[in-house]
């Protein structure tokens, strides 16, 4: 019986991960121990990333929306605490685009908030 090597699917193997670190400098692209290190790291990176993204963006929406009360006089903690008490229920991310896109709006909002 011949005895079988599995090149074929070895090589199918090797080609795929450097294909998943082709762009990286130097030995992570080329070697294949470092290169499977690099692939393993990324793929956990990316998990991590994708969920600090989430609170990325809030922190964003929330700088956005400190900037438009200090402009009408009113702090942030104050401007979500009159939302609350006023009954508006808007997220974080819609206040943000209000803020940013219509300012009309968002003055009628704090007007709200204030009485």
């Amino acid at each position: 019986m011949a005895r079988v090597k599995h090149a074929a699917s070895s090589l199918k193997r090797k080609k795929k991960v450097l294909k998943s670190v082709k762009g990286q400098r130097g030995s992570r692209s080329k070697l294949l121990r470092t290169a499977k290190e690099s692939a393993r790291k990324s793929l956990v990176t990316n998990y991590y990333d994708r969920k600090k993204k989430k609170s990325d963006f809030r922190s964003l929406w929330i700088t956005r929306i400190n900037a438009a009360c200090r402009q009408e006089g009113v702090s942030y903690s104050k401007f979500i605490a009159g939302l609350k008490s006023a009954g508006i229920v808007l997220d974080r991310k819609m206040l943000a685009f209000i803020a940013e896109n219509d300012s009309r709006g968002f003055k009628n909002l704090v007007k709200k908030v204030a009485k």
